[in-house]
Parts: structure tokens; sequence; C-alpha cells
């Protein structure tokens, strides 16, 4: 039975983690992939899922730095590491995703999972070129890359699935997380232009959007700290909103974060479906704002529910001092 091959990006941790080490402990061996270490979580190792699809697969798990494979190899210890490979590959390095598409031994991938992905949350006027140019380079222009080294294979054989890590920040702008926003924007105008065409070639392509999720990603995001000296030089009004907007996180992922084994069901969902949709939820919560930008088109209607969304609690507090 021929094996379906998959290759995820950024699987140090958070998601790409717990993605492959779902599909490579799939009891029946259905899997073969490479995973990329940018982020990840365990999880799943216990429990595979029912109906994974009646294809075996080959997982590849790619990371950008080998040395972070550590947590991944324990969470695949005693389940099928047979299934799985690690790479290196860096999506910010064109010869790195060469390097890492002539190592996929089927010479084929027929789900690429683009997962690799990097924040950056502050004020605009803290945000400096570099850290904004490192937001691109990853987010879009890796994404962008990772999808050219392996589309011409899936465009050849008229089949293939390409499912990119999408977030609420790609469809609605939030406050204070104004360039990662538009590095998500970017890549869902790309993907949503690639599926105008690749369905005339069998391939599919989907966005998973995620909220809140209990992985390592907001600890590890770039992120301005609300007491720093960055600050000092923007004006106090600005000042108190980010401390509110940073208070309005913290009460988000305490109160609506999900488990990243909820979010990876929307994944293996995508991956096993014939035909899977452009773009899937794993989530609820946001939709009411989301449909707001739908009902309301000049968005005068989500700047004010966004902003009362956010910072209403805080004002009113205010008030009450």
């Amino acid at each position: 039975m021929e094996k379906t091959v998959v290759l995820i990006t950024g699987c140090s941790s958070g998601i790409g983690l717990g993605l492959a080490v779902r599909l490579a402990s799939d009891a029946s061996r259905r899997f073969k992939g490479t995973a990329r270490a940018l982020g990840g979580s365990p999880g799943g190792r216990e429990d595979p899922p029912p109906s994974l699809g009646a294809r075996s697969r080959l997982v590849y798990a790619t990371m950008r730095n080998l040395a972070k494979k550590e947590r991944l190899l324990e969470c695949v210890r005693g389940c099928h590491a047979s299934t799985l490979e690690i790479l290196q590959l860096d999506v910010t390095d064109p010869l790195s995703l060469a390097a890492a598409a002539q190592q996929v031994q089927e010479q084929r991938v027929d789900v690429l999972v683009c997962n690799a992905g990097v924040g950056l949350m502050g004020p605009l006027e803290t945000c400096s070129f570099q850290a904004m140019k490192t937001i691109f380079d990853v987010n879009v222009f890796g994404t962008i890359g990772t999808i050219q080294a392996f589309l011409p294979g899936m465009k050849r054989r008229k089949a293939g699935k390409i499912i990119i890590s999408s977030s609420v920040g790609a469809l609605q702008g939030i406050p204070f997380n104004a360039v990662y926003c538009a590095s998500k924007f970017a890549v869902e105008g790309l993907c949503e232009s690639l599926a105008v065409i690749l369905q005339q070639f069998n391939v599919h392509v989907t966005l998973i959007e995620c909220g809140p999720v209990n992985t390592s990603f907001l600890a590890n995001l770039q992120r301005t700290d609300a007491e720093g000296s960055a600050l000092q030089g923007l004006d106090p009004q600005t000042r108190a909103l980010y401390s509110q907007y940073l208070q309005h996180c913290q009460s988000l992922f305490r109160d609506v974060a999900q488990d990243t084994e909820e979010v990876l069901q929307v994944f293996l969902e995508a991956i096993c479906a014939p035909c899977p949709p452009l773009r899937s939820f794993t989530t609820q919560f946001f939709m009411p704002l989301t449909r707001l930008k739908l009902t309301s088109p000049d968005g005068s209607e989500y700047v004010r529910a966004m902003h009362k969304f956010v910072f209403s609690a805080g004002e009113a507090q205010g008030d009450q001092a």
C-alpha cells in the first residue's frame, strides 16, 4: 500500500510538534512526514485518531534548529518512530528548502503543512525594521518559498493538499498586532488566490484559522515590554491602551484559549478530507467580529466592536475610579 507523505514545518513545539506526533503515532502507520522545529506541543501519542484515512502515511517533521529535536523524539518514543523522519529546514533560506526537498526519499509530498510562524506584539512605533522584516520573512516569504518548493510536483501529479496554520489575526485587525496581522492577511490573500487556480490541478489549499491556543507561541513572540524603555517615548494614552491590551490578552488566554489537541483535530480533518474547504475554524468565539466585516463593509462597526471588546473593561474601571 502506497504511503501518504506529509511534510510539516515548525515542529519544535506547539501545533507542529503535536501534529507530527499524532501522525507518526497513528496505530496503522498510515503517515510519513517531515516537521520543521519552530514550535509545537506533544499530544495524542496514547490516543491516536481512530480514522485518518485508508492509505498508509509517512511524516517528515522539519525544523530550523535540529538541536531542538529532542522534545519531538521524546514524544514519539515508544510509538511508531519508524514513520517519522526529522529534517533541518529554514523556511527563509531557499537553499535549505531545496536541500530538504531533495531529502524526501519518495521525491514527492502529498500533504504540505505550512506551520512555521512568528509573532510580534507592541505599539507600531516601537517595532524595529529588523523585527518587522523577520515577521514577513518567516510568515509570508517563508510560506511562499515552502509552497514553491513542493507545488510543482503536486501539479504534475494532479493531487495534493496544502494546509496553512493561520489565525484569527489573519481575518481581523487586532490592536497592537498590526505587523503580525499584516503578514497573516498577506498569507490569506496568497492562499485564496492560489485556491482559484489549483482546483484545476486537484490541489486543495486550506487555511486553519486558530484563535488563542495553549502553546509556547505567546511566550515566544517578540513583544514590547509594558515597563520597558521602548515605551518611554510614546504618548501616555498609547501606553495606557497597551497596558489594557496586555491585561485583555491574559484574560483571553485564561478564559478562551484552546488545548492543542482540540486544534489538532481540525488539522487532521483537513488532512483526511477528500476535498477540504478553503477555511476551517478551530473556534467560533471570534465569528461575530469576523461577520461584522461582511455585514458592515465600510468597517466602522467592526472598529467600534473590536475597541469595545478589547478596551471596555479597562475604561469601565477607569470610570469607576
